[in-house]
């Protein structure tokens, strides 16, 4: 499979504080430390020297500037791919947990989506913009509401890749439905690892479109999916190399039946989708880029033997 044609990645790159923080780990930075808080050092310049994809996760909270999206293409080399998380007002209008249905007032309209498209421009037009990700809320069941809606979406942003996060398992109990609505519009359905609970939605991870394939490994911290101290304790989870194994045939499946793959890792407590990122690509014969701190080959000696160490200044 020619890297190309695969991207494995990370669920952002910018984890600055708190006990998951990627700083002192993969980082060479001294945790607690603010994003560029020193000198010189640059997380996503550094981050692209690894891997050649991101999700952005920040779009989810804020639209960014124009600026700001064409400072993400200057700073990333040739080749690189940007998955852009869609703002929240497109996925959870009424607040996180709610289906857009909720609230009729608080739907998006033909003016937020021409906005958020002029924010990602500079990234399409520097040809590093890929898939628009759109991840619905647990709560977001299939009904007609629900349904018309998200026709209404994708019609909204048609020209751009869009994978959709459907993760109440009404989804999948309308498989037929959902996947002719998803067809039709040439949208991925986002294949997901996550806890399984009765609600959880089912999936098979093969591809419903030949244009790309779309994966994202969440982690298995069941114990504090729902209630922890802090929300990246949700995400501290390290899979082993034997639960890797099902992904690396999933794409491998995946390569011979559409054009392109995409596959983020979102157990980001302490660089841990950094971690299994790394030996997803060792175990898909992709090459492993750049070098890594000690600090990050001591707190995950499984990696021994597929990073290269940051050579030792002394």
């Amino acid at each position: 499979m020619s890297s190309a044609h695969l991207r494995v990645g990370t669920s952002g790159w910018s984890y600055p504080s708190g006990r998951g923080s990627w700083n002192g780990v993969f980082y060479p930075v001294p945790p607690g430390t603010a994003a560029g808080g020193r000198r010189g050092f640059d997380e996503l310049a550094y981050y692209a020297e690894h891997f050649d994809t991101v999700e952005v996760n920040s779009t989810f909270y804020r639209i960014p500037r124009r600026e700001t999206t064409r400072s993400w293409a200057v700073r990333t080399p040739p080749g690189f791919e940007f998955a852009v998380k869609l703002f929240q007002k497109f996925t959870h209008p009424a607040g996180v947990g709610a289906p857009p249905r909720a609230v009729e007032s608080d739907r998006p309209g033909q003016r937020d989506v021409d906005e958020f498209r002029s924010a990602i421009d500079p990234l399409a037009a520097s040809g590093k913009l890929g898939p628009l990700l759109v991840q619905f809320p647990p709560s977001f069941h299939a009904d007609p509401a629900s349904t018309a809606y998200l026709e209404w979406l994708l019609a909204a942003f048609a020209g751009h890749q869009l994978a959709v996060e459907l993760r109440h398992r009404t989804w999948s109990d309308r498989l037929t439905d959902t996947l002719g609505l998803l067809n039709a519009h040439r949208a991925a359905w986002v294949q997901i690892d996550e806890p399984k609970f009765r609600f959880s939605v089912r999936q098979s991870l093969l591809p419903n479109v030949e244009g790309f394939f779309y994966m994202r490994l969440h982690g298995r911290n069941a114990a504090q999916w729902w209630e922890h101290e802090a929300a990246e304790d949700r995400y501290n989870y390290l899979y082993t190399a034997e639960e890797l194994e099902p992904f690396a045939e999933a794409a491998d499946i995946a390569g011979r039946l559409v054009r392109k793959i995409y596959l983020y890792l979102n157990n980001h407590f302490e660089a841990k989708a950094v971690a299994n990122a790394a030996q997803l690509l060792d175990r898909l014969g992709q090459p492993v880029r750049g070098t890594y701190p000690q600090a990050f080959l001591d707190r995950y000696p499984q990696l021994a033997g597929i990073v290269t160490p940051t050579p030792s200044l002394i």
